[in-house]
């Protein structure tokens, strides 16, 4: 039994609790004091190297996030046995589909993100506006063209789901998790005691350094493991020191 049971359908929750927790997520980093000694990017530096103002990076998640909901309501709601009687597998079973989910939305989102590089076309008119943001932060975690929004996450989510074959309750619990480490992936801080920053070597400084311009053709793992990186020879190892001014910087081990 879950608290939500009885109140709201599985299905709403699986289509509206991961955007919730989203905003709820990245407000949160977004109204942390400067924290300068633990930012991997001066706050002068995001004023100057982001290439787009906050308003329009708010819209831009908004509006990848309409879709996501308009796709996720149809994905749950027609998958649902129509008798509407669910039997939730066992907690083991469960977690295997939420560790198969992480497997295919990493496979797909590293080949479909890693193309999307090296493809000019489709990085220019495409993908060039999520590195808009050189110097990442929560909020702008999704903000994608509608386009990429569509192929990689939205997508990407409705295959992972369909080939684990989770219920929508479990699902809200990995689609959760997901947007989670998402955002924590692009808050741009290096904070002690950060369980992701212990868990995953995929995490903030590891995406920071996508976000460089030397590193553009590396670190394209997300969001949970770096397995296809260093199998495929895209890993960049990078060393996290402390800067001068205070806080920490994600430098290329290799340049």
């Amino acid at each position: 039994m879950v608290f939500w049971e009885g109140y709201v359908s599985d299905e709403l929750m699986g289509t509206f609790a991961p955007i919730v927790l989203y905003w709820v997520y990245a407000g949160f980093y977004h109204l942390l004091p400067p924290l300068e000694k633990y930012r991997l990017h001066t706050r002068k530096d995001e004023e100057k190297k982001n290439l787009v103002p906050f308003s329009a990076v708010v819209k831009g998640v908004l509006l990848q996030q309409l879709v996501q909901a308009i796709v996720a309501l149809f994905l749950l709601t027609t998958t649902t046995n129509a008798s509407g009687v669910i039997v939730q597998p066992s907690m083991p079973k469960q977690i295997l589909q939420i560790l198969i989910a992480m497997f295919v939305m990493d496979t797909w989102q590293y080949f479909v993100h890693r193309y999307m590089h090296q493809n000019k076309f489709l990085y220019r008119h495409i993908h060039s506006q999520h590195h808009r943001l050189v110097v990442p932060y929560a909020i702008g975690a999704l903000y994608n063209h509608p386009i990429e929004g569509l192929l990689l996450d939205t997508v990407g989510g409705a295959i992972s789901f369909l080939v684990s074959g989770m219920t929508a309750r479990t699902a809200v619990i990995f689609f959760c998790f997901a947007v989670v480490k998402t955002v924590d992936d692009h808050c741009g801080l290096w904070l002690p005691g950060n369980i992701f920053h212990l868990l995953f070597q995929n995490n903030t400084a590891y995406h920071d350094i996508h976000h460089q311009l030397q590193g553009l053709k590396y670190n394209y793992s997300q969001p949970f493991f770096s397995i296809w990186d260093r199998l495929l020879g895209t890993y960049m190892p990078f060393n996290l020191v402390k800067r001068p001014g205070g806080g920490f910087e994600a430098r290329l081990a290799k340049e």
